[in-house]
Parts: structure tokens; C-alpha cells; sequence
């Protein structure tokens, strides 16, 4: 009985971390550029709002699409990352629009340091410290539903201004989008992380 337990631990952890389908089975594509606040709010649509830039700010308009796989995601979602290769930092506001708006949504989780750590291509996802705890280098775009595709994402990379620490916690203009990479992640129902595909960048 103990051989049959020790060898049924590494099967069902195979099983646990196998991916239930590939990045192939989405075919992702996808597209950044340079964007204005009204052409940001115009394509996220009236629910939505964009991101209010200032004069020194910079808005990047990203465009994910991918074919949905035939059972879905299985109870996991997908993670959309963003970011500025030259600080290895994430722009610390990001709006986001699909046409199944319950299915999306911006923020961070516990599951980028899982990323950054599996991914070292990905690292700009991973909790930074300073003196007064730990933080998030920024925000990513969570996707709960494959049916959610396309999605509309709207980020903010704010200038440096006075009072902003040095150096910053966050992606900031000026940028160009061969400054940056996108890039998805499957993340099973347990946290588990499956495959990251480059996007762009």
C-alpha cells in the first residue's frame, strides 16, 4: 500500500499541472499602439471608461484575440500581462472592455509571482519590496471565460511627476511600443500555472 500512495503522489501531480489544452489551441493575436483618450474611450465603449491621461501621460491601446478552445477554460483563466522591458514594470492602471464584460477585469493576484517565478522572460509581473512592505509592480488583465475574446485593453503609463518615488513602482512614459511585451498566461483552477505565450513585443 505505501509503494502504491509514494507512486500515485507524482501521477496526480503530473495530472494537477498537465494543461488541459495549449497555446496553440487559441492561436492568440494580438496588437499595441500608441493611442489618444477619446479613440481609447471610443473603443471601449460607453460602459467602460479609459484611463484619464494628463498632458505627460501616454495611453497604449492593446487588442487580444484567440479562438475559443471546445471545453472552455476548465475552470482557470487566463492572465494578460503587460510590460515595460526597459524597468521591467507594469503600468499601474489598465481598463479593460470585452463584449462579455462580467468575464473580464484589471488588477493582481497572488498567481504573478507563480508566473515571474516559472517565467523568467516574465519577471515584471513578480512583487517588488522597499521600506515600507511589498507591493505589485503594476496590473495585469484577468479573462474568465474563453467566449470573452476579443478584448480591449486601455493602459496608462503616467509621467514622472513630483512626489512619485525614485525610482518608480510602476511603468512610466515616455514609452514606445517597442518598449514593450505582451504576453498571456494560463492559470489553472488551483492556481496552478500552465504555459505563457509572447504576444508581442
Amino acid at each position: 500500500m505505501v509503494v502504491v500512495v509514494a507512486g500515485a503522489v507524482p501521477v496526480w501531480r503530473w495530472w494537477h499541472n498537465r494543461a488541459p489544452f495549449g497555446p496553440e489551441a487559441l492561436a492568440p493575436t494580438a496588437s499595441l499602439e500608441l493611442t489618444t483618450y477619446d479613440e481609447a474611450q471610443r473603443l471601449l465603449g460607453e460602459e467602460v471608461y479609459a484611463p484619464i491621461a494628463g498632458p505627460d501621460d501616454q495611453l497604449v491601446l492593446g487588442r487580444v484575440s484567440w479562438r475559443p478552445p471546445p471545453h472552455g477554460l476548465a475552470g482557470g483563466h487566463l492572465t494578460i500581462l503587460l510590460i515595460d522591458k526597459r524597468t521591467d514594470l507594469m503600468p499601474p492602471v489598465i481598463s479593460v472592455a470585452s463584449s462579455r464584460a462580467e468575464a473580464v477585469a484589471a488588477g493582481s493576484d497572488g498567481t504573478l509571482d507563480t508566473i515571474a517565478n516559472r517565467f523568467p522572460w516574465l519577471s515584471g509581473a513578480r512583487s517588488r519590496h522597499d521600506g515600507s512592505g511589498w507591493y505589485t509592480p503594476g496590473h495585469v488583465v484577468y479573462v474568465t471565460e474563453a467566449e470573452a475574446s476579443p478584448v480591449t485593453l486601455v493602459a496608462l503609463f503616467p509621467a514622472m511627476s513630483e512626489g512619485m518615488p525614485v525610482p518608480p513602482r510602476f511603468a512610466t512614459a515616455p514609452v514606445a511600443v517597442a518598449d514593450l511585451l505582451l504576453a498571456m498566461a494560463f492559470v489553472g483552477r488551483d492556481g496552478q500555472i500552465y504555459w505563457a505565450q509572447r504576444l508581442a513585443g
